[in-house]
């Protein structure tokens, strides 16, 4: 059960990303689907912490500080540069260049804070970078620049996130933690999302749900919903009541599986085709990925278990 859960949890997670593609083509920018997304989460995770755990809701300042930490930089910045890139980017790339997050943090891990790694690590590296110059086509330059910036950014604080949380968020529950962060992350867009400019009556304003799916049209906020409930917070939960039942590295790796079903989603639903090469190169990434997620000898089991369920809020 553990394996079913995590992966409809990343094939939620794979989904979302032409989700978003949608909203953002209907008018709303990155910053105030950030918004909604991480509000819509926070208030979701509190009302159901009111019913079952309101202690909750009494932390510590130092955990205030971490929560804090996370939620803007983890939460909030990570997912406004994955929205800013996926608008440029087709939604598998921006996501497969995220995960470079996953040797980010096992190279980080051995340089800086002096973890044993294994020495598959280089293998999982050399994947990465010949596998991301297949998919980037270098030789062509196909491949917008700032959207790859961009989504390199969002591999940047994945990687900040990673390294924070597993070692500090183990003090409380996985529900507080989406609670917390989301609203700290809500609470740092607040101010620069621009919500109230945003017309209350987009909300009921037609919306093509584009590629194959062009012909059905939804009120905006059915696709905004979606983005809050089922690609938020249910695909969290499902994640962790997957890694409750597995491994942190085995979760990790089911995890990974979230960028093939982005890509699958992508080309079946807005008609993003890759060329044989790039999915040559995505497999190759993929395999990295793997390998960076098991060359880590020193992770605790607990701590990445919420990270990994974390991220995807």
């Amino acid at each position: 059960m553990g394996y079913v859960f995590g992966l409809l949890a990343a094939l939620l997670f794979g989904a979302n990303g032409s989700v978003v593609k949608v909203v953002l083509d209907s008018g709303l920018n990155p910053t105030q689907v950030t918004q909604l997304r991480t509000l819509g989460t926070a208030v979701i995770a509190g009302a159901i912490l009111l019913v079952i755990n309101r202690s909750a809701f009494r932390i510590s300042w130092r955990q205030v500080g971490i929560m804090a930490v996370l939620g803007v930089v983890g939460l909030a910045l990570l997912q406004v540069t994955y929205a800013f890139a996926i608008q440029l980017l087709p939604v598998g790339i921006a996501l497969l260049l995220e995960y470079l997050a996953v040797p980010a943090v096992a190279l980080i891990g051995f340089i800086f804070l002096k973890e044993r790694v294994k020495p598959r690590l280089w293998v999982a590296i050399a994947c990465v970078v010949i596998g991301l110059g297949v998919v980037a086509q270098i030789w062509a330059s196909t491949l917008n620049p700032l959207g790859v910036a961009m989504a390199l950014a969002a591999a940047a604080t994945l990687s900040i996130y990673f390294l924070i949380g597993e070692r500090q968020v183990t003090a409380t529950s996985p529900l507080a933690v989406a609670f917390w962060t989301s609203s700290f992350a809500a609470l740092a867009w607040a101010p620069l999302s621009g919500w109230w400019t945003i017309d209350p009556a987009i909300a009921v304003a037609p919306v093509s749900l584009s590629g194959t799916l062009a012909g059905v049209i939804v009120p905006l906020w059915v696709p905004v919903l979606w983005l809050v409930v089922m690609g938020s917070f249910l695909p969290f939960l499902l994640s962790f009541s997957a890694l409750g039942r597995l491994k942190a590295t085995a979760g990790g790796i089911v995890a990974s599986s979230e960028v093939i079903f982005a890509f699958v989603v992508a080309w079946l639903w807005l008609g993003e085709e890759l060329t044989v090469f790039q999915v040559i190169g995505a497999a190759i990434v993929l395999v990295g990925i793997v390998l960076a997620q098991t060359s880590r000898s020193r992770v605790v089991d607990a701590d990445l278990a919420i990270v990994e369920g974390q991220r995807a809020v």
